[in-house]
């Protein structure tokens, strides 16, 4: 074999270069193929269900040779609600037709029931239609002006607010891709949501932190812990928080989606069928003529549950106690409820004004926009901005800041009640709000605006906080029962637990 001259290694040479330096140029690595340039900058992992061009979902030219050729006609979140028929919906038409309706997409039963304890006369059919008001007249525009600026920071056309823990991709991203420290961790798109994305909306004292043992501190800093020299704490979820007893099926191993799944978060009725307590754990329920839930098997005498998420099987208890065939109007959680969320009065306020240092140990209020607006303005080296916040359904930024505080916050102590139909039920005061306003000339506008409801606000709801009755569960009933209805005079106080 004849050596290579000297001419012909150096043109050799220059050819590696030019073939290396292509394949830099267009991304070449173990990475999935994607489409043109776009693969100059962007590497991203794609699960086996999406491997497909980049301009599938964000549109944009994958041919253009700079940044902003490339993205002439981007869409950069696809599966937002405004995108969705033509991007997810390529694919996925009947899942965007049916999750456009659905409880979880428009809020429809938390918007209205808001606007109608404020004098509402008619229902939305999502949250995009509450009406915006720049100067409310009556308390019913003030309470939308409230729920667009203050209470919606986390729905499926925003990503959430902006914390670690809290932040999240729009439309079906929200629940269907991974965020860490809020930021997206890849583009695989997870059939079955971890609870991490279901605790990106549902945290604070709202139903799911409470599945975790958490409740959150009053907002005052006198209340909050733990007390360091350092001038604030890691706040994932932009909250404080009580580390208490974490619910039974958490602490087991179970998941959101094992009880709450698909057809009930993207159906578009609030009748569609979903798992109750007696589903898996009543014996006439699980031997009836009826399909089992989804995950419940049959053997023998015994059943058990398969985990949607993990394929873990548990067995599944049977109610034996007999308190359960004497108490037949009790919902469940009155008498296995650990612990319950009491936020006593709401206090909610709008101020147009730009004074600030009442506030100074109510810094910390659930909200970035506002934490980081009063963390400015107190430090007078500063130069002051706006009293004004965003919308959070379109972006728009609007005179006037909703500050919150509460009269109590406690957990320890149920509150009972009864519902529509008469059963007992746990009870929380989510209407117990309180609504105020004054303008930037210090007028009082609107002064502790209760709203009509006539029960301190107390609504029926199902903490996740289920453990065992255990000893004193009658104790939870014996007042209110015997003050209706007086059929505990004659019933021995057994004080007998329920092995559930």
């Amino acid at each position: 074999m004849k050596l290579m001259t000297g001419r012909k290694r150096i043109h050799s040479f220059v050819l590696f270069l030019g073939i290396a330096g292509l394949l830099f140029l267009h991304g070449c690595s173990n990475q999935p193929t994607i489409a043109g340039n776009c693969a100059n900058c962007h590497q991203p992992n794609l699960d086996d269900s999406h491997q497909f061009a980049c301009t599938t979902c964000h549109r944009g030219d994958d041919k253009g040779k700079t940044e902003e050729q490339a993205h002439v006609g981007l869409i950069a979140q696809p599966a937002h609600p405004d995108n969705l028929e033509i991007t997810c919906g390529n694919c996925h038409e009947e899942q965007v037709a049916n999750v456009s309706q659905s409880l979880h997409y428009t809020l429809r039963n938390s918007v209205n029931l808001i606007r109608n304890n404020f004098g509402a006369t008619t229902e939305l059919t999502t949250l995009t239609e509450i009406p915006i008001t720049t100067n409310p007249d009556t308390v019913t525009e003030l309470a939308d002006d409230l729920l667009r600026r203050r209470c919606l920071r986390c729905h499926l056309f925003s990503s959430g607010d902006n914390y670690s823990a809290t932040r999240h991709a729009a439309g079906c991203g929200a629940c269907h891709l991974s965020y860490t420290d809020g930021k997206l961790v890849n583009h695989d798109f997870a059939k079955r949501p971890g609870d991490d994305s279901c605790l990106s909306c549902h945290y604070g004292n709202r139903v799911g932190f409470d599945y975790y043992g958490r409740s959150e501190h009053d907002l005052n800093n006198e209340y909050r812990t733990p007390y360091t020299a350092q001038d604030t704490t890691d706040r994932p979820y932009g909250v404080d928080y009580h580390e208490l007893v974490p619910d039974i099926h958490q602490q087991k191993g179970m998941v959101c989606i094992d009880c709450h799944a698909g057809n009930e978060l993207m159906a578009p009725s609030k009748d569609t069928p979903k798992l109750s307590c007696r589903s898996c754990h009543d014996a006439a329920v699980l031997a009836g003529n009826t399909p089992l839930s989804a995950g419940v098997v049959r053997s023998d005498q015994s059943y058990s549950f398969t985990s949607r998420s993990s394929n873990t099987r548990y067995t599944l208890p049977v109610m034996q106690h007999k308190a359960h065939t004497t108490y037949k109007a009790v919902d469940c959680q009155v008498c296995h409820a650990q612990w319950s969320f009491n936020d006593t009065q709401t206090h909610l306020m709008r101020s147009d004004l730009d004074e600030y240092d009442q506030w100074v140990h109510l810094t910390v209020q659930g909200n970035s926009e506002i934490e980081k607006l009063l963390e400015h303005n107190l430090d007078y080296d500063n130069e002051e901005l706006a009293p004004s916040t965003t919308d959070k359904i379109n972006g728009e930024l609007r005179s006037g800041v909703w500050y919150k505080g509460y009269t109590m916050r406690r957990w320890e102590q149920l509150s009972v009640g009864r519902d529509s139909m008469g059963n007992l039920k746990v009870v929380r005061p989510m209407l117990n709000l309180s609504l105020s306003w004054v303008d930037e000339d210090g007028n009082v506008m609107f002064d502790n605006e209760e709203g009509s409801d006539n029960n301190a606000g107390m609504l029926p709801y199902i903490p996740h906080t289920t453990g065992p009755a255990g000893l004193f569960y009658e104790e939870r009933l014996r007042e209110i029962l015997a003050a209706e209805q007086n059929i505990l005079k004659d019933t021995p106080n057994t004080h007998q637990s329920d092995d559930e």
